[in-house]
Order: C-alpha cells, then sequence, then structure tokens
C-alpha cells in the first residue's frame, strides 16, 4: 500500500547538513500494525513526516499504491492527505474553541462532505472511542485522554486505508496511554486499517506486529 524506497533527509543548520534519515526502506501492507522505535532524535517523527507525505525527503521515492506520490499533481496529493492517511500526533492540535464534535468533523467540513452526513458519522466515530457523553464538551474541559480520543476520532472521519500516530501516548499516564492503545489495536482490526505508531515505549511497541528501530539514519 504505502512503500518508502531509499528515503534520505538532511537539514542545513548553521550552514551545517545534518543527515537524518540515511537510506530507509519499507513497505506497509495493508492491515499491519507497526511500530517505529528508536533513541530520541533517531529520525522517528521526521520518517513518520515523509510518511504521511507531510514533508518532501531529500532523495527517495514514495508510492501510494504504486503511484509516486511527489510526481501526482497537488489535487491528487491532496486528496490522499486529507482521506487516505488520518494523523495521530503527540500534541492532539485541536481547535479549543470547537468542541469535540465540531474537532471531530472538521476535516470532513474542510473538504467540503454534506455536514449532517459529517455530523453523524462523528457521532458515531465519537462514541466508539468512548466519548458519546462528552461530544459536546469543549476541548478545554476534556482531560488529556479525552482529548487524544477527539484527535483519533478526528483522524478516522474520513476513512483513512493507514493510520499514523506519532507517540500518542507520549503526554498521557501510563494507564490512559495504554487504553490508548488498546483502542488504537482494536479499531485497527475492526476497520482493517494499517496502523503505524511512533513510540519510545516497548511495552506499546510490543503490541503491534512488528517494530523497526531506526539508528544512525537507518533501520536496523
Amino acid at each position: 500500500m504505502l512503500e518508502l524506497k531509499n528515503i534520505h533527509k538532511s537539514f542545513t543548520l548553521n550552514g551545517n547538513i545534518i543527515n537524518v534519515l540515511n537510506g530507509i526502506d519499507f513497505i506497509i501492507q495493508q492491515g499491519d500494525s507497526i511500530a517505529i522505535v528508536g533513541a530520541s532524535g533517531a529520525g522517528k517523527s521526521t520518517l513518520m513526516n515523509i510518511m504521511g507525505t507531510l514533508d518532501p525527503p531529500s532523495q527517495g521515492n514514495i508510492l501510494f499504491e504504486g503511484q509516486d506520490v511527489w510526481n501526482m499533481e497537488e489535487a491528487r496529493l491532496c486528496h490522499i492527505r486529507n482521506h487516505e492517511i488520518g494523523f495521530v500526533f503527540q500534541f492532539h492540535h485541536l481547535l479549543p474553541e470547537f468542541d469535540a464534535l465540531e474537532n471531530t468533523m472538521m476535516p470532513a467540513l474542510i473538504s467540503r462532505s454534506d455536514a449532517k452526513a459529517a455530523k453523524e458519522k462523528a457521532i458515531g466515530i465519537l462514541k466508539d472511542v468512548g466519548l458519546g457523553d462528552r461530544m459536546r464538551h469543549r476541548v478545554g474541559e476534556l482531560s488529556g485522554g479525552e482529548q487524544q480520543r477527539v484527535a483519533i476520532a478526528r483522524a478516522l472521519i474520513m476513512g483513512p486505508k493507514i493510520l499514523l500516530a506519532d507517540e500518542p501516548t507520549g503526554n498521557l499516564d501510563r494507564i490512559t496511554g495504554e487504553e490508548i492503545i488498546d483502542m488504537l489495536v482494536r479499531i485497527k482490526e475492526e476497520q482493517g486499517l494499517s496502523l503505524v505508531i511512533v513510540t519510545h515505549n516497548q511495552k506499546l511497541a510490543g503490541k503491534m506486529s512488528k517494530t523497526l528501530e531506526i539508528a544512525d539514519g537507518r533501520i536496523q
């Protein structure tokens, strides 16, 4: 479904070139659950952003269903970002002026989906992630775990094929974090998604079917 071929990424800082990724190759198949682990600064989040087409590689190719994403027309690439790939970040990036339901609906509204249908779907997803009685609460009225559940619901609203989660439990306590991971695994199984998680937590990584470790810019 998603293939990374010889991915390199470098940045220039104060005139110095910093190589972060040095030839990454791997394939995400439908239904995969993959943990990406490694030390802080190893390039895990950089790789996640490249996988999600949020950032282009310095070198290499990203193929989505056999097509190189960076050779696509912008409209097609935007469609993939909005419909095919869902994102969950360590910091939930919810809009504080809106409630849980409105935050969940946002990607559908941005894509000009039917508002009534988007609302009905968002309600169903929020119930599925355990927020059926909290959907009219604004962000500031929700706990950290509840906020992350809203972020997951928002990532699922467009029915993505791949869900990318970058340290989704990084700001949560252990018990809440485990609940979030268990929920992601359940949703992955029920919906047949591909799930890729960046994490420092080896216990959480162990719940995935495959673990990839990044060191020195390469998969070990």
